[in-house]
C-alpha cells in the first residue's frame, strides 16, 4: 500500500516540465494580453494570494522591485472583507494569484481595488473562476487539473507566468528551453531525494531558509512539508534569522537552505557560517553556495540566472516534501483536515 502513497502528487510534480512547455506555447498570447494594460502609468503594485500562491507572490515581488524598480507590497484582504475599507488605488496594479480563483476574500479585495481605480490582473488555473472574471486581464496558468491537495505544478506555473509578466513589462525575453531542461534534470533527482527522506530525522526541528528570489521557495518548502508531513516547520529569510530566531537552533536541528544558481553568496555567508557552528545537519537545494563535507545536496539547476533557477528548482522542494510524507506513512495526496479549494472571508 505504501507504494501507492503520493501517486497523484508525484505525477503532478513530474508534469511540471510539460506545464512549462504549455506556458511557452501560449506565451505570445500572454504577452499580447499584458501589452493591453497601461503599465506605464503604474506607480506601485499590490499582490494578493493565499497559501502557496502567496509564496509565489513573494517571488513576483522581488521580480517587480528589482526589474521595474517600483514599490510592491502584499495585500491584507481583510481590510476590505472584514473592515469594509474603501480603497483608493489610482495608478496601482493589483495582481491576484490563485490556483482555483474561488476564495471570496481574494475576489472581494480585487473587486474593491478595481472600484477604487486599480488595474487588476489575475493568474489562475481556471479562466471561468470568479477571480478571473473580476480582473481586467487574466493569465491562465495552463497547469491542467490539479487533484492532489498539496499544490505543486500550479505553484511552478505561477513562478513562470510571473517571470513572463515582468519580462514583458521590462522588455526582456524568457529562456523557456533552459528552464524546462533544468526542471527535467531536477526530476532525475527523485530517487536520491527519496533515499535521503527515508532516513531524515525531523524530530528535533526543521527550518527552511532562503534569501532574495529563493525566499519564495523557502516558504513554499516549509508549507509543503507542513501540509503533507504534518509537522511544524519554520521558514526564514537568512538575514532575518540572525535577528533572534537563531537562538532556538541546537546541534540536532535540521536546516534546509534554498540557494539557487546565481544567488548572492555574500548575503548568505554570515548566516551559513553561524549555523555551521551550531549544527552539522545541513541540507541544500540549489547549486549557488559552496557546500562542506557532510552536508547533503538534494540537487539544483546549473547555468541559469537566479530568477530562472528558482523556477526550475521548485520541483526539488516538492519532491522532498512528497518523499518525507511517504516515508512517514502519510498520504500527501489527501492530507487529513485539508481541502483542495480553501475559501476564506
Amino acid at each position: 500500500m505504501t507504494l501507492e502513497l503520493g501517486k497523484i502528487m508525484r505525477a503532478e510534480i513530474e508534469e511540471v516540465p510539460t506545464v512549462f512547455q504549455r506556458i511557452k506555447d501560449h506565451s505570445a498570447e500572454m504577452a499580447e494580453q499584458i501589452s493591453s494594460l497601461d503599465l506605464a502609468s503604474i506607480d506601485s503594485v499590490i499582490l494578493v494570494g493565499r497559501g502557496t500562491s502567496d509564496n509565489a507572490a513573494l517571488y513576483l515581488k522581488y521580480l517587480i522591485e528589482t526589474k521595474i524598480g517600483i514599490p510592491c507590497g502584499l495585500a491584507s484582504p481583510s481590510v476590505v472583507t472584514v473592515y469594509g475599507t474603501k480603497l483608493r488605488y489610482k495608478n496601482v496594479l493589483v495582481i491576484a494569484l490563485s490556483q482555483s480563483g474561488q476564495s471570496p476574500d481574494l475576489v472581494g479585495y480585487c473587486a474593491a481595488a478595481r472600484e477604487g481605480g486599480a488595474i487588476v490582473l489575475a493568474m489562475t488555473n481556471d479562466p471561468e473562476s470568479p477571480l478571473a472574471k473580476t480582473s481586467h486581464c487574466h493569465l491562465y496558468l495552463h497547469a491542467g487539473p490539479e487533484k492532489a491537495v498539496a499544490a505543486t505544478k500550479s505553484y511552478s506555473a505561477e513562478l513562470l507566468v510571473s517571470k513572463i509578466l515582468v519580462a514583458k513589462w521590462k522588455g526582456e525575453g524568457v529562456e523557456f528551453d533552459q528552464i524546462i531542461a533544468q526542471a527535467e534534470l531536477g526530476l532525475l533527482q527523485m530517487p536520491f531525494i527519496q533515499t535521503v527522506s527515508e532516513s531524515f530525522d525531523y524530530s528535533e526541528g526543521l527550518t527552511t531558509m532562503g534569501r532574495g528570489f529563493a525566499y519564495a521557495n523557502a516558504h513554499e518548502a516549509a508549507l509543503k512539508i507542513q501540509e503533507t508531513v504534518k509537522i511544524p516547520v519554520a521558514s526564514f529569510s537568512s538575514a532575518d534569522y540572525l535577528h533572534g530566531p537563531i537562538s532556538s537552533l541546537h546541534s540536532n536541528s535540521r536546516v534546509l537552505f534554498l540557494a539557487p544558481a546565481g544567488v548572492a553568496q555574500s548575503s548568505m555567508a554570515p548566516t551559513v557560517a553561524r549555523i555551521r557552528d551550531i549544527t552539522k545537519h545541513i541540507y541544500w537545494i540549489g547549486s549557488g553556495f559552496p557546500r562542506e563535507n557532510g552536508e547533503t545536496y538534494l540537487g539544483g539547476s546549473v547555468g541559469l540566472p537566479e530568477t530562472d533557477a528558482v523556477i526550475a528548482d521548485s520541483v526539488l522542494l516538492q519532491s522532498f516534501a512528497l518523499f518525507l510524507a511517504i516515508s512517514s506513512g502519510k498520504d500527501p495526496d489527501a492530507p487529513i483536515g485539508l481541502a483542495k479549494v480553501t475559501k476564506t472571508l
